[in-house]
């Protein structure tokens, strides 16, 4: 090579026109130029991981590809795509362990004009096959409503080696818009609410989920004849807001039947729920506070109790875990007692400052002992709070620390996470830029969560509207800095004052107004965005007014309270057909807009 011809070289390379990637082309000008192949011995979710995939390249080229079995004699054809690790797909692709693949992980892989695309059972091929379309051919499940399916008749791929599983063991985006199990399939869900059907690859099971003590042991069944099996507190056995005396024999013995009986009863389970009462009121006898005071936390008397349910149910159903809970009065790790393999432990974070990461200052306490936990706990789950119950709509703004926050847990040892979000209807504050967001990360929290929320917004509010929108989260981002943010913040919040809210309704009157004529379907999604802000205003429509008079500020709504109740009754009664689900719910405790709106006389 001259010198000459050698700096060409040199300023190819640099231009990004070196030596090509291998290619393989699937469609070419509206034509299939491969089929897809399966072996005859395949499982029902890998029938539906080929027709997923047929369905969404014929979506993206306007083509038709066919399904062919490898049956006996079957020759495989050198342009195809094999989905499945049945034994054709082995001897094709003789490197690959295709039998060795974990549950969940999967495999994809180019040889010639030959794509693989399969992993272990029961769902690994069909993560192969959707996370191939997500990385590969720009398809976006945004909600269950709405789908980004790119259009390009000729579709070639690059030179694939590629090997991939998820993060953590347990996905739980847990908002009602995450609730389609189609949906939760597709972006790598699978937690156990709203199940996920079998030819679908399932999900994980539990029996029972939470706070499952009065179910295993009622009181009203069982108090009258065995009050020593229930708190002591003050000297007196009670079921009043109180919980298991968890050092009883009798009861220990009584719960692993109990245990036993619930597992017999729900054979897809491979998770049991052994967990305290959503309250206090642990017990204080003399044998449960001696564990307690020897282990310096509550927990010390639940991980014994649960550690022996655990060790007694094992010959029996060796496969299934006893999950309990680190939660309020339980949060802090014991000293000595470590939970048996066969016991999850899932940390719950509800007393956290969730405006921050879990790893700033005002989180120290919680961050020690999920740190602690991670010590001692070869199976950690985290319950994550990711809204604000008392008022689902209502600007939250956590939507930057939802990265961090799982890339901590994964950090310290977590392998399951549960993120609460508002569970009871759509239209809670940004629910479906959270749900995605998170089932994004929670299958691989080492992704760039601000491009992820960017992505969001665009795709699915679209361009026109994403620069007002993205202003808006940066506004009460800013403007909640050094706030205790809860998931019950009751008080009146520094993002929520007149020149905040003012400034937030001209973002989203902006993105509306970019948005109105070219396409009603993202309108309606903008105006469901912008009810939070509006609904800020009709709760305190009053002090918000003196606010505005006392800054001499510009009032940036009708200045009628009914009208602007009006325009918010008119977008939510339009959530339910739209989105699907009953009527939107303004909070756990159940009140709905229409409920909402009488109060304010409308």
């Amino acid at each position: 090579m001259t010198c000459k011809s050698y700096f060409v070289w040199l300023l190819c390379l640099a231009a990004g026109f070196g030596p090509a990637r291998a290619e393989t082309t699937l469609a070419s000008a509206g034509k299939a130029r491969c089929v897809i192949v399966q072996d005859a011995a395949t499982t029902q979710p890998e029938l539906s991981a080929a027709r997923e995939l047929a369905n969404y390249l014929q979506q993206i080229t306007g083509a038709s590809f066919t399904i062919e079995s490898a049956t006996n004699g079957f020759h495989a054809p050198n342009h195809a795509i094999f989905v499945g690790p049945g034994p054709l797909a082995q001897s094709l692709f003789p490197d690959v362990p295709l039998g060795q693949l974990a549950p969940e992980k999967f495999v994809m892989r180019t040889k010639g004009h030959r794509l693989l695309l399969a992993g272990g059972r029961p769902r690994g091929t069909l993560y192969a096959v959707d996370r191939f379309l997500q990385q590969e051919c720009g398809v976006r499940w945004w909600t269950p409503w709405a789908t980004n399916v790119p259009q390009n008749t000729t579709l070639r791929i690059p030179s694939l080696n590629r090997q991939e599983q998820p993060a953590f063991e347990y996905r739980d985006p847990y908002w009602f818009s995450a609730f389609d199990p189609l949906w939760k399939a597709r972006n790598g869900a699978n937690g156990q609410n709203a199940p996920i059907p079998a030819d679908w690859g399932g999900c994980v099971q539990y029996k029972g989920f939470v706070h499952t003590s009065y179910s295993l042991v009622p009181p009203e069944k069982y108090f009258a004849t065995h009050p020593e099996w229930y708190s002591l507190i003050d000297g007196k056995r009670t079921h009043d807001n109180a919980q298991l005396c968890l050092s009883n024999p009798e009861l220990r013995d009584f719960v692993v039947a109990q245990v036993k009986q619930w597992l017999r009863e729900s054979p897809e389970a491979t998770i049991i729920s052994v967990s305290q009462n959503d309250c206090g009121g642990a017990c204080q006898c003399p044998y449960c506070h001696a564990i307690d005071e020897a282990e310096g936390s509550p927990a010390g008397s639940m991980i014994a109790f649960v550690n022996y349910i655990a060790e007694k149910i094992a010959p029996e159903f060796p496969n299934i875990a006893v999950d309990t809970l680190a939660y309020q009065y339980t949060r802090h790790p014991p000293k000595t007692l470590h939970p048996r393999p066969n016991v999850i432990v899932r940390l719950c974070s509800i007393e956290c400052d969730f405006r921050a990461p879990l790893d700033a200052p005002s989180n120290a306490k919680f961050l020690a002992d999920l740190q602690d936990w991670s010590k001692i706990c070869q199976r950690l789950y985290v319950w994550d709070y990711v809204t604000d119950f008392a008022d689902y709509v209502l600007p939250q703004p956590n939507w930057f620390v939802l990265g961090p926050n799982l890339r901590v847990f994964k950090k310290y040892g977590g392998q399951g996470v549960f993120e609460e979000g508002a569970y009871q209807s759509n239209g809670a504050e940004m629910t479906e830029l959270r749900a995605w967001v998170l089932a994004q990360l929670l299958w691989n929290p080492q992704q760039d969560d601000h491009a992820l929320i960017d992505e969001f917004v665009q795709g699915y509010y679209g361009r026109a509207a994403a620069p007002s929108i993205h202003r808006y989260l940066d506004l009460m981002q800013t403007a909640s800095q050094g706030f205790y943010l809860t998931c019950y913040t009751h008080s009146h919040p520094p993002y929520l004052s007149f020149q905040t809210l003012a400034e937030a309704e001209r973002c989203w009157q902006e993105a509306e107004q970019a948005t109105a004529i070219t396409d009603p379907d993202k309108l309606l999604r903008i105006q469901t965005a912008h009810l939070p802000v509006r609904f800020a205003f009709l709760r305190r429509w009053d002090e918000l007014k003196k606010e505005c008079a006392d800054l001499k500020g510009t009032w940036p709504l009708p200045e009628s309270r009914p009208a602007v109740a009006d325009q918010f009754a008119a977008v939510a009664k339009q959530i339910p057909s739209a989105y699907g689900g009953p009527g939107l719910m303004l909070s756990e405790g159940g009140l709905t807009a229409e409920e909402f709106l009488k109060r304010l006389g409308q």
